[in-house]
């Protein structure tokens, strides 16, 4: 039951193409902050800040959060699936998905920057 979830749930992450992070990503205070290594992939499916956050920065994550949460909560319970669930297998995709260069959390919980290898992801992904 838990990996038709996760399927469902990754094959719906990629039919919405991640709505809220493709709309933040025509934000150039977004595009700045994710090229700069400021902001990551998060494991739990939400953006994090890498170092030391600064308010304007923690509002642009938060609201990009916010628009995830929104997205992930509409489409667990179309896949009867939690939150939680869905929000991981979302950040498993976001993660897959970074380009090199870019920041991501490890399954250790530590920051990386991904290169041109695939990123270190959680075993449990999908």
């Amino acid at each position: 039951m838990r990996n038709a979830v996760f399927a469902a749930a990754a094959g719906a992450a990629l039919a919405v193409g991640f709505a809220a992070p493709a709309m933040a990503q025509r934000d150039p205070a977004y595009a700045a902050a994710r090229a700069g290594g400021m902001v990551g992939e998060g494991r739990d499916g939400y953006l994090g800040i890498v170092g030391q956050p600064t308010p304007e920065l923690q509002r642009l994550v938060d609201d990009i959060n916010i628009k995830r949460r929104a997205v992930y909560a509409r489409r667990a319970q179309q896949n009867n699936a939690t939150i939680e669930e869905y929000a991981f297998t979302a950040g498993c995709q976001a993660i897959a998905q970074t380009a090199p260069g870019e920041m991501y959390e490890a399954p250790d919980g530590t920051w990386k920057t991904r290169t041109s290898a695939p990123p270190e992801r959680d075993p449990r992904c999908p």
